[in-house]
């Protein structure tokens, strides 16, 4: 899978050939990754990019030209233009899901206060935000994208079991993990995880992971994705039959 990122700030996207699963899929030709400068492609003498907004306002926007020319530069047919923008559809991991299936993503990075509107009705495919927040520019949303993404593609993972078990994928945030020591300033590690009974273990990582998902996240529980036994602790959760693990 290739990603070419478009961005004002073409270093910042240095830390990935060192950093962690990315890196490793870099080397192993798993995933290419390249940062465009927007601002190679300004017919302006000093690469000047931004404009003030007609109409007025505050702030300076993206021009169309430079962005236009730089999409060009990177797109074939097999590409998907997705520009990082609050206006997106709020990025979760069935959307990871689909686009690890591309072959191509190109990301475009705004900065200032936006880019001319003409990118986004004629040369974006699709919109994504990472959050309901502000942030000075893109690239830390491209940069969320890009690591969310490459975890998913084959061969990448060690396991390609070993996202399934993560949060999100079932509707359910991960269940509690421990490791040495099995007590440390009195707090001891439940019981049941050093008991050897690999049922009673999955049965209480099964529990725990549906009673955390209630307690902190309930919006991502979905009925359809549980089995029945599943949907049991739920319930008996729900109306307080809260079972105590040691």
């Amino acid at each position: 899978m290739k990603f070419s990122i478009l961005t004002l700030f073409p270093e910042f996207f240095e830390i990935l050939n060192n950093y962690s699963i990315i890196s490793r899929a870099i080397k192993g030709e798993k995933v290419e990754i390249n940062s465009v400068n927007i601002r190679d492609f300004s017919d302006n003498k000093h690469n000047k990019v931004d404009d003030y907004p007609y109409g007025g306002g505050p702030g300076m926007l993206m021009q169309v030209g430079p962005i236009y020319r730089a999409i060009k530069s990177v797109s074939d047919e097999d590409s998907k233009v997705i520009y990082l923008s609050p206006h997106g559809a709020r990025l979760r991991q069935s959307k990871l899901v689909e686009l690890s299936k591309e072959k191509h993503l190109v990301l475009l990075n705004g900065h200032y206060e936006g880019i001319d509107y003409r990118v986004v009705e004629n040369y974006v495919d699709e919109e994504i935000s990472i959050g309901d927040y502000i942030l000075t520019g893109a690239e830390v949303a491209s940069l969320v994208l890009i690591d969310g993404i490459v975890r998913l593609l084959p061969g990448v993972l060690s396991s390609e079991e070993s996202y399934l078990m993560e949060s999100f994928n079932k509707g359910l945030l991960e269940y509690p993990q421990y490791t040495r020591p099995k007590e440390f300033n009195s707090l001891k590690v439940p019981d049941v995880l050093t008991s050897g009974d690999h049922g009673k273990v999955q049965d209480y990582r099964t529990y725990m992971a549906i009673k955390l998902t209630l307690e902190k996240r309930s919006d991502l529980i979905n009925l359809e994705k549980l089995n029945d036994y599943e949907k049991k602790i739920l319930t008996d959760i729900q109306r307080g039959e809260v079972k105590e693990w040691t």
